[in-house]
């Protein structure tokens, strides 16, 4: 009997193994795949070898300048930034055990664009200083939102609401500031605020890429213990988490992937709410879903700025359609929440 029940259990670890790495490498494959269609579409359309010829340093006449500096660096920001919003949705909705609680619902993304339209609009700054504002902004909106929400004793609840006030005050800011902006300044902050990859350029994106690959892999190796966060703070506890030292690497780690994404690609929106649930639904449990959340975070931003490129007579940053995706699933969400009367 004991070794049927362990032959049970191992047949279904296996099968859950098995689903996790064949949808993780279907993701990675859309994900290649997006990567190559970027490179090759544009007002000319460029063949493989081109494209191929290009990447290893050839000078290919028109494609070098097409590919290599227009094309590449755009489709680096939308890997780079999908993968950032991605993970980053996964982690806080996991923490906060809440599918409302992302960077964008709760105001950290709202901090940034705030600072980064003060500078644009009232100081005229230049891009590296509207970017480092913008992680600034960030960083001080976890800090008001935590010290808000603490309270007597910590309560996702509290956090999520005070989140969404924040949010609300921001972007009263943000439109104030718009409202008295200098009419030639208001194109360049909508054009942020709306988040595109438009004039994404590989110098703008050497501090997004670098805090990717040394903070993405310290989020991805405590996978393990942010799925038993999600069982609870007793549970997580019990098995053997260090909860409060857990969350605080986990959070900070966050929080500075999410500035440097917002400050390079601006907010685009909803990245961060769908990746995770879609990956979690995909995916399945008994695995960490934070590479495939990331992946999908890819896919999300890659597509939608191609269907915003050419599915339309217009050219509309990658905001605009990610929004039209993401609007009717919060919708849903909320309605499905209230329900469950967990609203």
């Amino acid at each position: 009997m004991m070794n049927e029940t362990v032959n049970i259990i191992m047949v279904g670890i296996a099968k859950r193994r098995r689903r996790f790495i064949i949808v993780t490498s279907l993701f990675a494959i859309i994900a290649f795949a997006l990567c190559c269609t970027m490179l090759m579409l544009g007002n000319t359309i460029y063949p493989v070898l081109d494209v191929i010829r290009v990447l290893l340093g050839e000078q290919v006449k028109g494609a070098s300048f097409a590919v290599g500096t227009i094309r590449f660096p755009r489709m680096i920001a939308g890997v780079f930034a999908g993968f950032a919003f991605g993970v980053v949705g996964h982690v806080f909705q996991t923490i906060l055990r809440n599918p409302l609680a992302n960077p964008n619902v709760i105001g950290i993304t709202a901090g940034s664009s705030a600072a980064a339209v003060f500078c644009i609009i009232v100081l005229q700054a230049s891009n590296m200083i509207v970017s480092i504002a913008s992680i600034i902004g960030g960083l001080a909106t976890v800090v008001v939102i935590f010290l808000l929400s603490k309270g007597t004793s910590f309560s996702i609840g509290r956090l999520i609401l005070i989140g969404i006030g924040i949010q609300a005050m921001l972007n009263a800011i943000i439109s104030y500031l718009l409202l008295i902006g200098r009419q030639h300044d208001i194109p360049t902050a909508m054009r942020w605020l709306t988040g595109s990859l438009n004039g994404a350029k590989m110098e703008n994106l050497y501090p997004l890429i670098i805090t990717v690959l040394i903070l993405a892999p310290l989020v991805i190796a405590l996978g393990k213990r942010l799925d038993m966060l999600e069982l609870g703070e007793q549970a997580a506890t019990s098995l053997g988490v260090n909860t409060n030292k857990t969350r605080l690497i986990l959070i900070i780690s966050s929080v500075l992937i999410i500035a440097l994404a917002t400050a390079t690609t601006g907010p685009i929106a909803f990245v961060a709410f769908l990746s995770g649930p879609i990956a979690k639904r995909l995916v399945g449990v008994g695995f960490s879903s934070i590479i495939p959340a990331g992946l999908v975070g890819i896919i999300l931003v890659l597509g939608a700025d191609l269907i915003g490129q050419f599915a339309f007579v217009a050219r509309y940053p990658v905001g605009v359609i990610t929004g039209i995706l993401g609007a009717p699933y919060l919708i849903y969400l909320l309605i499905r929440m209230n329900r469950k009367g967990d609203l």
